[in-house]
């Protein structure tokens, strides 16, 4: 990819930092495992200089622009629904006019529910927020998902469905394969749709926002070792395979031995940067009994040796 997807990240007094980590980990795990940079990020504010979280964490921001260059803009919350520096209208509007995607977090999200309380339903915020507006403004239909999808403007939950959120916006310009290995690392078991609900809701999480294609990853994930035919996994699901094969195209845009293949190569070089297992135990051990190397320096341009070495460096 020749472009770097640029993100804005908007922090006021107080952020919260599990969100400021929720989305710059993310990204920078994203670029360490494709092995080039996807993704650059500018971490702003109102003013610029030094904005500390209120877990007491400062960071240092650059004033935002007047003519953002930005892919998406992150407003992050900070605790404090009222808070004036949420109130971001004018600013929302530069950035949206300009093709940038807008995704507020948390109390980010509830001072613009606020602040348009014409359409409750086509938003949400965190639970906790969002009792704060059905009493206060008695704005009950505010959706109790992790996040909503408007378009230019995505309202999310915030705090730990920031991982979800970014994953997901990470996805749409880094391989699935990618994210998912970003997943684990983080220990994130799985990438939940954003039609989750949240978790005081009881329902069960989900991956993809499709049960079936859901399973077939499960499976993959739990056989990388030995890798199942995709009709074995298709039959085990009650999926026909050229059903999957559809749902892999339209909702992973790859294909499921695509998607099986770089599964196991993203383990195996995340084995081969952080453990001292043999190179050919790696194969073995992500289903690659042989032409592991060559394999491997199709997909990241380097050999396993090389790629061990240069990770030594840093």
């Amino acid at each position: 990819m020749t472009h770097e997807c640029v993100f804005d990240i908007f922090v006021a007094e107080d952020f919260v930092l599990t969100e400021f980590a929720g989305v710059v980990d993310v990204l920078r795990l994203a670029n360490r495992i494709n092995g080039t940079p996807v993704f650059k990020w500018h971490i702003r504010s109102a003013q610029g200089g030094p904005i500390t979280s209120s877990s007491a964490a400062t960071v240092e921001t650059t004033p935002l622009p007047n003519r953002p260059d930005a892919d998406y803009l992150f407003v992050l919350g900070n605790t404090d629904p009222a808070c004036p520096a949420l109130s971001m209208g004018g600013t929302i509007g530069t950035y949206t006019s300009r093709q940038a995607r807008v995704v507020l977090l948390s109390e980010a999200a509830s001072r613009y529910i606020s602040d348009h309380k014409g359409a409750p339903t086509g938003h949400t915020t965190h639970w906790e927020n969002r009792a704060v507006l059905m009493e206060r403004l008695g704005l009950f239909d505010t959706k109790a998902t992790l996040a909503v999808d408007g378009g230019a403007i995505i309202t999310c939950a915030g705090m730990g469905a920031t991982y979800d959120i970014a994953l997901y916006i990470a996805s749409q310009h880094a391989s699935a394969t990618t994210m998912m290995t970003v997943a684990d690392i983080l220990l994130h078991e799985r990438i939940r749709h954003f039609n989750t609900l949240q978790p005081f809701s009881g329902k069960k999480v989900s991956s993809t926002g499709d049960a079936s294609l859901d399973a077939c990853i499960a499976l993959m994930q739990d056989e990388m070792e030995f890798p199942m035919p995709i009709s074995e996994i298709a039959r085990l699901t009650n999926l026909s395979k050229r059903s999957l094969e559809r749902k892999f195209k339209r909702i992973m845009r790859t294909t499921p031995n695509g998607y099986y293949r770089g599964l196991r190569l993203n383990k195996a070089n995340n084995l081969l940067l952080n453990t001292d297992m043999r190179i050919n135990e790696i194969g073995l051990a992500c289903g690659f009994p042989s032409g592991f190397t060559t394999i491997y320096r199709e997909m990241f341009g380097m050999t396993p040796n090389m790629a061990r070495k240069k990770g030594r460096l840093k």
